[in-house]
């Protein structure tokens, strides 16, 4: 009898053992339910923070990038077809300032999960084509006169953007850009009178 009562306790330890207290028997599922559970969450987050992204930053950001594509463009010619080594070294400041912005907006961009233009406005596009034919004192004048008309419209648009856009991020770009914007409006002002 004490022997049976032994085998039944073995036996009885041994199914409640796989019932309830071992520790592979359904631990493992749950375990691998909490972890896709969290990385649902996650997913979901990051759905919801791209989301959140206004449909005003989004027009935004693809105005500033097509500007910057274009800029950084006549940046360019103005290094080669300027008239005077005022307007090729604007040119040149033109670029590595553009070049900033566009990089810092595309990090964004990528982060918020924006698509970014790759290519010029068809109205960009005639301007640059019209500068890139000129050279000298022609190219100097029709240069400066569309610098100022751009850069004017650029901060404009960045103001505007600063205060319809909420988002963290945005503002910080904008607050950073602005200043940049300011100081190549002033210079090229500046060429302006002396012309």
């Amino acid at each position: 009898m004490k022997k049976l009562s032994l085998a039944s306790l073995i036996i009885g330890a041994i199914f409640f053992s796989a019932c309830n207290g071992n520790p592979n028997s359904g631990s493992t599922q749950s375990n691998n339910t909490l972890i896709d559970k969290s990385k649902a969450i996650s997913s979901s987050s990051d759905t919801a923070r791209m989301a959140l992204v206004s449909d005003d930053a989004k027009d935004f950001s693809k105005e500033v990038a097509q500007n910057c594509m274009m800029e950084e463009q006549l940046g360019s010619i103005a290094v080669k077809n300027g008239g005077t080594e005022r307007i090729k070294d604007f040119g040149k400041m033109m670029v590595v300032n553009y070049t900033k912005i566009s990089d810092d907006l595309k990090y964004l961009a990528s982060k918020k999960n924006v698509v970014l233009p790759t290519s010029n406005s068809d109205d960009q596009q005639q301007n640059i084509d019209k500068l890139s034919k000129e050279i000298g004192k022609k190219f100097d004048e029709d240069y400066v006169s569309m610098m100022i008309t751009d850069y004017k419209a650029n901060i404009a648009t960045f103001k505007k953007a600063e205060n319809n856009i909420s988002d963290i991020g945005y503002k910080s770009f904008i607050s950073n850009a602005l200043p940049i914007l300011q100081n190549d409006l002033d210079a090229i002002e500046a060429i302006k009178k002396e012309m």
